[in-house]
């Protein structure tokens, strides 16, 4: 195995972390509004929407990722094996990403064919996009200090672009299609499509490869599957991430529901004036006059304000205590925090902005030691078998990520659906749908969470093997 120097400058460092600026852009978009979109902007059936999301998802999970991660490891160029996948896509994955949030003047039966169509395109570039991005960070450098600290950098993009898509989007829809929802998604998401192209080309262009597999690390593809379902670190964390995802997706997208039909808007509207008028006083007018709409912003923010504090406390921590521990105690003291949402009456808004924003705070923590898990995983498959598969290994967070998104988001229809929720209703929804609104703000959300951190048990990577992995391998990189 070759490599360069491991330190990274703070310009790769940014780089780097601006493709996933770019790629939340749309990520963020689709877990936070796409069952909404669907539902109430796009008019599909709640079991439709789902049956689209769900089927196309995991297609897109269990076909399109492995496969990528197949040819990205096995790809020769004179950029390297994975920076050039992210240059050739980001064009046409900007370009799928507004026409998956258009809303063509179709029959009924024609709106389902172009979702299911435009879904999947834009799940297939996702996947050749950010798998072999994501790979990139496995060999960047060959730190795992560097990389927990590459992992801080791209996680704060990663939370600017939450922010925008979660605080800022809505009102903007609202403001750019002048109260046409329709309109004004088409309209924000082509400015999106264009500012996460460049932001692609800049990642292209600031960052190297410096760990290359020798000739004689070569492997088949039948060799690589092989070492992929005997690591069981890998496995875990394949599970791991898709359970947390199917909690990202069901919680992220349930908010606007929650907001819409269930938070008092007298109450809500109480809470937050003092806020805008602040606001409005140093020029910040952002959220327009709809209650329901700036209570959902300013409540996102609260939230990934207080994320992006905790994962600037990450790395520390998993320097000092190791990645999995960190991960495991904040990721259950977050999950408290989703679990009380159930217990709020409609007129508790302090206690529910309070609860965001601890949420925030111990969930942010963990964000970045996910993506720097993988990476060691990789690192424990070259140091058991003496052969690198970057990109395969990073396969299993995308179908992780892509099944527990289209899980997620799919439950999320479909439990609306079972509580008897009416979709684009301006009349009172009934008890049944509220308390399952309720449900899915809290208690569904927090069940994936749980069972993610028993994993944690069997997980192996601790912060002892950690230091002996990565002494092991620099030792047979530099001989």
């Amino acid at each position: 195995m070759k490599s360069a120097s491991d330190k990274l400058s703070v310009l790769e460092k940014v780089g780097y972390s601006l493709g996933d600026l770019a790629a939340n852009l749309v990520f963020q978009t689709l877990m936070t509004y796409l069952a909404y979109f669907y539902t109430d902007i796009y008019g599909l059936d709640t079991n439709h929407a789902s049956a689209v999301m769900l089927t196309v998802g995991l297609v897109a999970a269990f076909g399109f990722n492995p496969v990528i991660g197949a040819i990205a490891d096995r790809t020769v160029s004179r950029w390297g094996k994975f920076r050039p996948w992210i240059l050739f896509t980001a064009i046409p994955l900007g370009v799928i990403a507004l026409l998956a949030f258009s809303t063509p003047d179709f029959s009924y039966k024609g709106k389902v064919i172009y979702a299911v169509i435009t879904y999947t395109l834009l799940l297939l570039l996702y996947a050749a996009n950010n798998l072999p991005y994501s790979a990139l960070s496995g060999v960047i450098t060959g730190s795992m200090k560097e990389r927990n600290s590459m992992s801080a950098y791209r996680f704060v993009a990663v939370m600017f672009a939450q922010f925008f898509v979660q605080v800022f989007m809505l009102p903007i829809i609202e403001y750019a299609g002048g109260g046409n929802k329709s309109i004004g998604i088409e309209k924000v998401m082509t400015w999106l499509a264009i500012i996460g192209t460049v932001m692609l080309i800049i990642t292209f262009i600031t960052t190297r490869e410096r760990i290359v597999p020798t000739q004689e690390q070569k492997s088949s593809l039948k060799e690589d599957l092989g070492d992929l379902f005997k690591n069981k670190p890998w496995i875990i964390m394949l599970l791991l991430t898709t359970l947390v995802f199917i909690t990202l997706a069901m919680k992220g997208g349930s908010y606007v529901y929650y907001f819409k039909n269930y938070v008092d808007k007298e109450s809500l509207t109480a809470f937050i004036q003092p806020i805008l008028n602040y606001l409005s006083g140093i020029g910040v007018n952002f959220f327009g006059e709809d209650p329901v709409s700036a209570g959902f912003g300013l409540f996102n923010a609260g939230g990934i304000i207080f994320m992006i504090i905790g994962i600037t406390l990450s790395k520390g921590l998993a320097d000092k205590y190791g990645k999995r521990d960190v991960f495991g105690i904040a990721l259950l003291i977050s999950t408290v925090f989703i679990l009380l949402f159930y217990f709020f009456s409609a007129t508790s808004i302090g206690l529910i902005f309070l609860s965001q924003i601890l949420h925030g705070f111990f969930y942010g923590i963990t964000i970045p030691l996910l993506w720097a898990m993988i990476a060691d995983v990789a690192d424990y498959s070259e140091w058991k078998n003496n052969r690198r598969a970057t990109a395969i290994i990073f396969s299993a967070m995308m179908v992780g990520l892509k099944g527990g998104l289209s899980i997620g988001s799919a439950l999320l229809t479909w439990i609306l659906g079972l509580f008897n929720y009416v979709p684009n209703s301006d009349s009172v929804q009934s008890a049944s749908a509220i308390n399952g609104t309720k449900l899915l703000v809290s208690v569904f959300p927090s069940i994936p969470f749980l069972i993610g951190i028993a994993l944690l048990f069997f997980y192996e990577i601790n912060k002892k093997m950690e230091v002996q992995i990565e002494g092991d391998l620099k030792q047979r990189r530099t001989t």
